[in-house]
């Protein structure tokens, strides 16, 4: 019997660069269901109504505000999405969890904070890799808001070196309990939590062990004061020490020794639900910007009617309309693997791992764009609003301010370009991945006589598509020459691997923009899109602009003589449009749609 994962043609974690995907194959925002539809509405209408008008206090450093909004999501069992039934949840699938994230996440960064800590890595561990009587326990109490979780791993020594923390567990002489000590800082909601997820060496372990801990000042945990930060303000972040913590063995997480995997794979959920978190910010953002644009007259004119401010408002609503769509692309290729690996026999929890953790390239992949666009989506929004939007009277500053996390939580952003290449280096190795044989077809059609036949591009997308195949070989080129001048030691080569990630990046990226929209279009009319083809184009414009400039820096990096003037000429071949597409029109007729509707409704 044919799967559902077999139905939907659904490709492996970073097979999207060997193998063409059909627009009918992915998944996209207008793809919601009903029901989807009506969470979201109920999400924007709590945050609308609870948070918006309340954001001064968050600013303020209200934390006994954002725990009240925290208990007041729980009540409405926004806590509970991706926790299943029969542990209080809704058991909702990954895509709904996305959209859940997404929404309830754009109006404070301090919200967003508590939220993602809460419902990822202060519950997700022990539903992923805890026994049924710990999930018994401690789920159906987080699922709810009764009580409130927190993550404990990074020390003042380990950062993104997580697995060489200090703190240690020690086996009590009664054999009953683990005895922790050591400090761990940058813990959110540790204000207000009720149990920590712990992360320790038990006597002198390769690998650092996880513990599950409920919080109690009587039992040697200390809290350090409140973390004044440059945005998240009333997230609650604080250092937290513990001395000879008792902790029974059975509250143990999975296996000894099995701490730092159990933080990583914590991290890939993390990652793509941090990208989903930036994307109702840069909505808001936008539409406050363009609202604004539309109000403050200059010289006797709108401003969003001046061409500097219409460039500004293309290139936010492209960005987020992009991003959106490599974010729910990647959400349901994730659900549907999980779907399919409950098909053959695995259990929720081996599903849900190993369904994230097939993705991880992508969840690297958007947890670095999504964090970098929505930085400068508020970058551009301060500037739109001119003097106006460096006053805290206007809500861009604080949303500025509150970005500027995203690009160092879940694994820096150039931790995570790096990590990016690696991994897809690792999948091919390990025979997951065939990057061999295309990367000999890009390496043999350099050395052949290109085709001066003139393209049909009557299609839709016909070009563009024909040159997301070429991008792909740009990497295909220049990843494949770094892999066999360097060997093992590529990755030593760290500022290589940063352009090659931002080319793999801004591939993936692109492609789903395209289809997004090529799926629309087919659905809807060519008529009904214009703008969102618009923006796809911009978009593939910009990719194919970043693409060449990067490729050049990594092939001068390692390729010399002949070999660099093979390749530097594959570059131009495979960044040229037969067509070029006439960017300023395309950012007008983006912005002016963005303008006539004074919101971002796409």
């Amino acid at each position: 019997m044919e799967t559902q994962a077999e139905k939907n043609n659904l490709l492996r974690g970073g097979q999207f660069l060997v193998r063409e995907t059909n627009c009918e194959d992915v998944f996209t925002p207008e793809d919601f269901s009903e029901e989807q539809r009506m969470m979201r509405d109920t999400v924007k209408d709590f945050i609308d109504r609870e948070v918006w008008p309340n954001k001064d206090r968050f600013e303020k450093k209200d934390y006994a505000f954002t725990e009240e909004i925290m208990r007041k999501a729980g009540e409405l069992g926004l806590l509970s999405i991706a926790v299943p039934e029969e542990f209080g949840g809704m058991g909702m699938g990954f895509v709904s969890t996305m959209l859940v994230c997404d929404y309830i996440s754009g109006a404070t960064g301090s919200l967003a904070t508590a939220f993602g800590a809460h419902t990822g890595i202060g519950t997700m561990p022990i539903l992923l890799y805890g026994t049924e009587e710990q999930k018994q326990k401690y789920v159906p109490k987080l699922a709810s808001g009764e009580w409130f979780g927190s993550y404990c791993l990074t020390e003042p020594g380990a950062g993104s070196d997580a697995n060489s923390g200090k703190t240690k567990a020690v086996l009590s002489e009664d054999g009953k309990h683990y005895l922790i000590s050591g400090q761990k800082m940058w813990i959110s909601n540790a204000g207000f939590c009720n149990l920590m997820i712990v992360f320790a060496r038990i006597e002198n372990d390769k690998n650092i062990t996880g513990f599950i801990v409920e919080y109690d000042p009587e039992n040697g945990i200390t809290l350090g004061e409140e973390e004044h930060k440059l945005g998240i303000r009333a997230s609650s972040t604080r250092q937290v020490f513990f001395n000879e913590t008792k902790v029974p063995v059975e509250n143990m997480l999975s296996e000894r020794g099995n701490g730092f995997k159990i933080a990583m794979n914590a991290l890939n959920i993390g990652r793509i639900k941090l990208a989903a978190a930036c994307l109702d910010a840069q909505r808001r953002v936008i539409s406050n910007s363009v609202q604004y644009a539309n109000e403050r007259v200059q010289f006797g004119t709108p401003i969003a009617q001046f061409g500097a401010i219409k460039a500004k408002i293309a290139d936010m609503a492209t960005t987020l309309y992009a991003g959106e769509s490599a974010c729910y692309r990647a959400a349901k290729n994730i659900e549907d693997r999980i779907a399919l690996r409950k098909e053959q026999g695995n259990s929720h929890q081996e599903a849900e791992l190993k369904g994230v953790e097939e993705y991880a390239i992508e969840c690297s992949i958007l947890k670095v764009a999504l964090s970098e666009d929505i930085q400068n989506c508020t970058d551009e929004g301060i500037q739109i609003f001119g003097g106006m939007g460096f006053s805290e009277d206007t809500p861009m500053e604080a949303a500025w301010r509150d970005a500027r996390i995203s690009r160092i939580y879940e694994g820096t952003n150039e931790i995570n370009r790096m990590l990016v290449v690696g991994m897809l280096v690792k999948k091919a190795m390990k025979g997951h991945l065939d990057l061999l044989s295309p990367a000999k077809n890009v390496a043999d059609e350099l050395m052949g006589i290109p085709s001066f036949d003139t393209p049909d591009y009557s299609e839709l997308f016909a070009e563009e598509k024909e040159m997301i195949v070429k991008l792909k070989k740009v990497f295909l080129m220049v990843a494949g020459g770094a892999v066999q001048k360097y060997g093992p030691q590529l990755e030593e080569h760290q500022q290589l691997l940063l352009s090659a990630a931002d080319i793999l990046i801004h591939i993936y990226i692109a492609e789903s923009v395209l289809l997004r929209t090529e799926k629309a279009a087919k659905k809807q009319g060519e008529d009904a899109v214009n703008t969102q083809i618009a923006m796809a184009r911009l978009y593939l414009y910009k990719t194919v602009d970043i693409i060449n400039s990067k490729g050049k820096e990594v092939v001068a990096s390692f390729a010399k003589g002949d070999e660099q003037r093979m390749m530097l000429m594959g570059i131009k071949r495979f960044t040229k449009y037969t067509n070029m597409p006439d960017v300023i029109a395309l950012k007008n007729s983006i912005s002016d749609r963005v303008i006539a509707d004074n919101d971002y409704k796409f």
